[in-house]
């Protein structure tokens, strides 16, 4: 196995925190790269060294993989962690990185290149006997996919092939709306991924979104570590993910986590990935959706119920170790949810909301873990993804994590910015959710009229500040006085050079 010294951790945030932490505890030094808006932020201070290496554009600074290279090579680093986002699915950062020698904590560029289309991934996927949602891959006139859409029946989904997060998507349930929709998809696939190609997929009005974790090594191993339910999404973007799916039998759960390992066998992957599938509610049917080629920013919820660490796992891997357990090693235990923490208003279209943190209280209790990479003074800004933190928590059962993560939600204080604290903890007691049955149109169809909860302080707690900002002023400014009869607090014993018509 080759031994890693020093590795640069290309992103930021914290996934770049969660990649220090675990460094640390490998005895690996870390370099962090930042923007110049990144320049104080929580990673900056923790990694043993930090480079900066741009604008605050993701364009001028974390999307450069040539000054990314550049600086590993220069700070004398071994390797290159991508985290997720950014450039961790971009096959050519992942060839450049290894053409230098470096080891690139990942799959290989070519397992990348092949999932990274989503219409070759879905070709990859037949072939490798892995069911797939009927669909259109592309490629013709707007005529060709009118006439598909027909084929397949309304509704249907536009999908951006090159895509992921929810970018370039559209549902179309009317043949009327479909032109629209591919110019909308193509456009904003244009600019989040640099390529404008869309293809169509059945849309499922009752499904679930469940991904397997997989993991595979040089030596032939390739295994999964169970799943995870993300159906609760906004914006066909994540928000609640949890493990095991409240859905899941053990039969189901076999088919699917053999389906996935097959995929990832296909593509001959090494490494962290994630095998995502859409379940539909009304026959438990599943059908590929996508495999990511990275580290997920749910992975903590597979790590809580199986024990095991899988930033460790990724250098393991990486530097030529072989998985140290079979499939019929991994159990999972108990039951674990994440929640992300956003700044953003769910009673806006959850547009984000920017601005300065002036305070932040993560909650501490048994059970609950905080994957963050701000504190109190950092600023959300245009530029990045507005996640705050993510809030995972553990219970012996599923009903013990929701309490669990209600009373951490309750306790976690973020001041100077909208956040969707409030709509999450209206989710996790929605009847649909507790009961186990969500599914991802449960936010737009159940939630579309939310409103966030009055946050005007009752009169007692005003009352309450009044005073104590009075006493606080006053302390410091009263004239000590031998009389015990006379009021210390008084407006004339004070000491403070107030005089009238000063």
């Amino acid at each position: 196995m080759t031994a890693i010294q020093k590795v640069l951790i290309a992103n930021r945030g914290e996934i770049a925190v969660r990649i220090i932490r675990a460094c640390r505890e490998l005895g690996i030094r870390t370099v962090a790269v930042y923007s110049e808006a990144d320049a104080e932020s929580l990673a900056v201070r923790m990694a043993d060294q930090a480079v900066l290496i741009g604008g605050a554009p993701p364009s001028e600074s974390y999307l450069r993989g040539d000054k990314i290279v550049a600086a590993a090579l220069e700070m004398g680093c071994d390797a290159v962690h991508p985290g997720f986002g950014f450039l961790s699915e971009n096959a050519e950062f992942a060839q450049a990185v290894q053409q230098t020698g470096l080891i690139f904590i990942g799959p290989s560029p070519d397992a990348i290149r092949a999932m990274g289309l989503k219409t070759t991934a879905l070709a990859l996927a037949e072939r490798a006997t892995v069911p797939t949602v009927p669909g259109y891959r592309g490629g013709g006139s707007d005529d060709d996919f009118a006439r598909a859409a027909d084929q397949i029946g309304y509704p249907v989904l536009v999908k951006a092939a090159a895509g992921g997060g929810g970018k370039g998507m559209r549902i179309v349930r009317a043949a009327a709306e479909l032109s629209a929709a591919l110019e909308s998809a193509r456009r904003e696939a244009l600019k989040a991924f640099a390529d404008e190609r869309v293809f169509l997929e059945k849309y499922i009005e009752t499904a679930r979104h469940i991904e397997f974790q997989i993991f595979a090594d040089a030596h032939g191993h390739t295994l999964h570590l169970g799943e995870r339910d993300c159906s609760v999404q906004r914006r066909h973007q994540k928000i609640i993910e949890e493990s095991p799916s409240p859905a899941m039998t053990p039969a189901l759960r076999a088919e699917m986590g053999s389906a996935a390992v097959r995929m990832a066998q296909a593509v001959g992957y090494i490494n962290a990935g994630t095998v995502e599938f859409i379940v539909d509610e009304r026959d438990r049917r599943f059908y590929f959706l996508e495999m990511n080629t990275r580290l997920q920013v749910e992975h903590p919820v597979t790590e809580l119920v199986t024990g095991l660490d899988l930033v460790h796992l990724q250098f393991h891997v990486a530097t030529g170790g072989a998985l140290p357990f079979t499939q019929e090693q991994i159990t999972q235990r108990g039951h674990a949810i994440e929640c992300r923490v956003y700044a953003e208003d769910p009673a806006n279209q959850f547009l984000p909301a920017i601005g300065k943190l002036l305070r932040v209280e993560e909650p501490h209790a048994p059970g609950v873990r905080i994957d963050s990479g701000v504190v109190s003074g950092d600023s959300i800004t245009i530029y990045y993804d507005p996640m705050i933190a993510k809030v995972i928590v553990y219970g012996t059962d599923r009903a013990q994590a929701i309490r669990r993560m209600l009373a951490a939600l309750a306790q976690y204080v973020v001041m100077g910015v909208t956040t969707n604290i409030p709509f999450l903890r209206n989710v996790l007691k929605f009847p649909q959710f507790v009961e186990g049955n969500a599914t991802t149109g449960m936010i737009e169809r159940e939630f579309g009229a939310w409103q966030a909860p009055s946050n005007t302080p009752p009169d007692a707690a005003l009352i309450a500040a009044a005073l104590s900002e009075m006493l606080t002023m006053s302390a410091g400014t009263k004239t000590a006085t031998s009389n015990p009869d006379e009021d210390a607090y008084s407006p004339w014993a004070k000491a403070d050079g107030f005089r009238l018509g000063a």
